[in-house]
């Protein structure tokens, strides 16, 4: 299957609904400094919860000027809800700062000057090129390794090759892409447990379900579907005799 047709088959299945928080920060505030600092706060959190956070955060302190003399207690009071919320308070005030003395208070918009920043790994930098300032780059987190795997994409072992691996798989003027679909597409259809492969307009190409994983799953609904309506069917029967 085409990597391009697979793409758009992911978003056909999606039908448009949702956005990472990533998207929606960068949407609504337009700023790579808030793209960076939300992915920041986004490690092991709920999209849901970073996006209140950040707003929060970005509503006391719009700058890395402001953030970086603000008090940690305040910040980690703003962002609490997040995971680690103590230690990311810490984290994004020492970005902020060095942003501020070392950059001119402007965010780095290459790879290499991003991962000199203290908490910035692959995937963060690549989520600032992509959402904070349009460039082209594939991050990696844990739904597109996942996903690119289990498909049968890639057969990769670390986020890092995925990220190779991908970026020789798909066109460049699609890498933007890639992120944001496969994200939505594991928190929708290709969820770590139990997968919706009834639903998933992959089949035809996916290693999970040739090899019957897939199949089995939808197997399981069916089963379970059919168990709720014979159980319906009796309610009903039962309650008909009742009446009678």
């Amino acid at each position: 299957m085409d990597p391009v047709d697979i793409l758009r088959a992911m978003k056909a299945a999606l039908g448009g609904k949702g956005e990472t928080a990533l998207a929606a920060v960068e949407d609504r505030l337009k700023d790579p400094f808030a793209v960076l600092i939300a992915t920041v706060l986004s490690h092991r959190t709920r999209d849901e919860r970073t996006s209140e956070a950040a707003m929060r955060l970005f509503e006391r302190f719009r700058t890395p000027q402001e953030l970086a003399a603000a008090a940690e207690s305040e910040v980690a009071d703003l962002i609490r809800g997040v995971g680690f919320y103590r230690n990311k308070a810490r984290a994004i005030i020492k970005i902020a700062r060095e942003i501020t003395e070392k950059h001119g208070g402007e965010v780095p918009r290459d790879l290499e000057g991003l991962l000199e920043l203290p908490s910035v790994g692959r995937k963060t930098a690549n989520c600032v090129l992509v959402y904070g300032f349009g460039l082209e780059a594939i991050p990696v987190d844990t739904h597109v390794h996942r996903i690119a795997n289990r498909i049968g994409l890639v057969a990769t072992r670390t986020p890092e090759e995925t990220e190779g691996e991908l970026m020789g798989i798909f066109p460049k003027r699609t890498w933007a892409e890639v992120n944001d679909t496969f994200v939505m597409f594991g928190k929708k259809i290709c969820k770590p447990i139990g997968p919706r492969c009834w639903i998933c307009p992959l089949t035809g190409f996916c290693e999970y379900y040739k090899v019957g994983l897939g199949r089995s799953e939808g197997t399981k609904r069916e089963r379970r579907g059919k168990k709720k309506r014979k159980e319906k069917g009796s309610e009903e029967g039962r309650q008909s005799d009742t009446k009678k």
